[in-house]
């Protein structure tokens, strides 16, 4: 496979871990190729698409056979870096933070929750699976020794811009946040929105116009 164009459009890199999930799913079914055309039903992507975003990083699939399901994951991963294992650090130990450390498809995709914070003392020193939970001044520190890369920010919205402002300090360059809260952060810091509630009402309009109550 020959290494990955400096830059790729924004939507390839968007469709790359569909297509894992699919290819994910197949080989757990004991699928050893898969055809674009079954791709595309899997993931809703045209296979013409799916063809063209492949083609970016190299030769893949045989005509008349299809594609290679393990050499296309293990392709797939290297492109993400997800080929090996990420550290992350969870902000907020409630109900959505457990939810998050015990989700195991993170693990899936080399994830790994290795350290949970919260500033709530009856948090602080219970476990989420294998991991005791620490004080959000802890971060700092624990963040440099386990070189964390990674943040996923589980607090209530009104606790998310202090959460955030905690772990730029922290020297951590990319955060999740799974609140509503709009947050900013510095230059060199990467934020990525993950709102349910925001992809449920994207849902809704098309359901909506699909029954035919779409108002406008």
């Amino acid at each position: 496979m020959s290494s990955p164009p400096a830059e790729i459009p924004a939507g390839v890199i968007e469709r790359l871990p569909v297509y894992l999930g699919a290819l994910i799913q197949l080989r757990h079914e004991g699928r050893t190729t898969v055809s674009s055309a079954r791709l595309g039903e899997l993931t809703g992507i045209n296979p013409t698409q799916i063809r063209r975003d492949l083609t970016r990083f190299g030769s893949f699939g045989k005509r008349g056979v299809g594609y290679d399901i393990a050499l296309l994951v293990d392709s797939i991963q290297r492109i993400l870096g997800a080929d090996h294992v990420h550290r992350l650090a969870l902000i907020g130990a409630g109900n959505l933070g457990s939810a998050i450390a015990g989700y195991d498809g993170l693990k899936q995709h080399g994830f790994y929750v290795t350290a949970v914070f919260d500033n709530d003392p009856k948090k602080v020193g219970t476990r989420i699976g294998d991991v005791v939970v620490r004080h959000v001044d802890e971060l700092p520190r624990v963040a440099a020794d386990q070189n964390i890369r990674i943040a996923v920010l589980a607090v209530p919205p009104e606790a998310a811009q202090q959460a955030a402002d905690l772990v730029c300090n922290a020297g951590i360059k990319i955060i999740l946040n799974y609140t509503p809260a709009l947050v900013s952060v510095p230059p060199g810091v990467r934020l990525h929105n993950t709102d349910p509630v925001l992809e449920l009402l994207h849902t809704l309009y098309y359901l909506s116009r699909a029954e035919g109550t779409d108002k406008v």
